[in-house]
């Protein structure tokens, strides 16, 4: 009987995360308050890795050099998500704070304005990528058939920049409100329909046209296009503590200059680890298509494991951001203890699962030996720094939470442009590693970001920042 009640407790607990609802999360149960945001925000991540892994699912029917062309596209998008990422986090920061404040109506306000920057910086992106698409590919180090396969598919996924950024902006808005349920649904109908759109649009199933390559740009536009329509209806509908007014759309300069000073830090931030991503890209292209292919597959599967733990580690954020702003300091330390606790069980076991199964979680995209071989190398070689991985992303998402953008900048330089890069090629090219140098290079550099981060955490000085 008391078997049956438990159950029935963590089953009515979990529909209430999933259904949402207006919450208080700066006081009650911690751990209830970590869980209540983590299932849909791990749920909504998920749904967003989700993305990346379908498309090179279809697309590897392709060929290796369609999968190389998601990868070098990849690599310039992940500038745009520089962008989206930086600016993410001070929204989820003002407009947590605010809520936690108590002040509704400010929290709308600060949310109008990063939505207003993250159009103006989406079409800013979109343009570019829609007028040069190929001299990105050519930058990135395509090949000319690679090159000519991936320019039509480069040009639609770039120029979808608006779609991107919104998307991430607009789910971190609502995470900071508390209202992670939304985000949750929004990816999760965005996704369902990337799914759907793939093979119908790739291979030409029933009515669809075949468009090959391009129709996974034109699925994952399509859906992700969705998504935003759903945020902006939920936005606009006024339901729970975000509350958008039509007199609060509205440019207020005073809070977009605001606004403005955090995204500075913290794009910078997330644009030294997305460009150090980027040149890694680069130096794999040194060992021809095959490489690329291998490193694409693998990174994908990564970005799927560990887009989950960012759930954690967004949880943490916003609940550092309530409750500092409710004057509650300890409670924001500790529920980032807690959720660091939760990640680091469910990435130790991710990392377990990826040495044991690689080459038949690999094959499931590839049957060609060399990229096998080499995603195999990639995925167990990256998975042995899943536990610094998951304490390294709370520590940096607890600080962007509190408002503290420019320790995770520092911590990012230090270890992705100063270690990382150098390390990478230097393993690969001069001690003739290869692409194991590569990958070899990414657990250490985010290692040393774990414990960077958490000797940063333990002196505090993150708790009394202003926002």
């Amino acid at each position: 009987m008391a078997e049956r009640s438990r159950v029935k407790h963590a089953l009515a607990f979990l529909r209430s995360a999933l259904v949402g609802g207006e919450q208080d999360f700066t006081s009650g149960s911690l751990r209830a308050a970590v869980a209540r945001l983590a299932i849909p925000m791990v749920l909504e991540m998920g749904m967003e890795s989700l993305f990346a892994v379908v498309d090179v699912f279809f697309v590897a029917k392709l060929g290796a050099r369609a999968v190389a062309a998601i990868g070098l596209t990849e690599g310039a998008l992940m500038l745009l998500y520089a962008f989206a990422l930086g600016l993410s986090m001070p929204a989820t920061a003002m407009v947590a704070r605010r809520i936690g404040e108590g002040q509704r109506a400010l929290g709308a306000q600060a949310a109008v304005q990063a939505l207003v920057l993250a159009l103006a910086i989406g079409l800013l992106f979109g343009a570019v990528g829609v007028t040069h698409s190929r001299d990105l590919l050519e930058l990135m180090g395509g090949d000319s058939a690679v090159v000519e396969l991936g320019a039509s598919y480069a040009q639609v996924t770039l120029g979808s920049a608006p779609i991107v950024i919104l998307l991430m902006v607009f789910g971190a808005v609502f995470r900071g409100a508390g209202e992670a349920n939304h985000a949750m649904r929004a990816l999760w109908l965005a996704n369902g329909l990337n799914i759907i759109l793939d093979p119908c649009l790739i291979f030409g199933l029933g009515p669809f046209p075949e468009l090959g390559l391009l129709g996974a740009g034109v699925a994952t536009t399509i859906g992700r296009s969705v998504g935003v329509l759903y945020f902006l209806f939920q936005l606009l509908r006024g339901v729970g503590p975000l509350r958008i007014k039509f007199v609060d759309l509205r440019v207020v300069p005073s809070v977009l200059v605001d606004l403005c000073k955090l995204s500075v830090g913290s794009i910078a931030q997330f644009l030294v680890e997305t460009s150090s991503w980027v040149m890694l890209v680069r130096i794999v292209a040194l060992f021809g298509s095959t490489a690329v292919a291998g490193y694409t597959v693998a990174i994908r599967i990564v970005i799927f494991a560990l887009m989950p733990a960012w759930g954690f580690s967004n949880a943490a954020a916003t609940l550092v951001g309530q409750n500092l702003g409710a004057k509650q300091p300890e409670r924001a330390r500790k529920s980032v203890l807690l959720a660091g606790s939760y990640n680091m069980a469910f990435l130790s076991l991710t990392a377990l699962v990826f040495l044991v199964f690689a080459p038949a979680i690999i094959g499931i995209f590839t049957e060609e030996p060399p990229v096998l071989a080499l995603g195999v190398t990639c995925l167990r070689t990256v998975s042995v720094g899943f536990v610094a991985f998951a304490w390294g992303m709370v520590w940096l998402q607890a600080f962007n939470g509190a408002g503290d953008t420019k320790t995770p900048l520092l911590i990012n330089l230090v270890c992705f442009w100063a270690v990382k890069l150098p390390l990478a090629y230097a393993l690969a090219v001069p001690l003739g590693l290869g692409p194991f140098g590569v990958f070899l290079a990414v657990s250490v550099a985010y290692t040393l970001s774990a414990l960077l981060g958490f000797w940063v955490f333990r002196r505090g000085r993150w708790q009394a920042v202003r926002v």
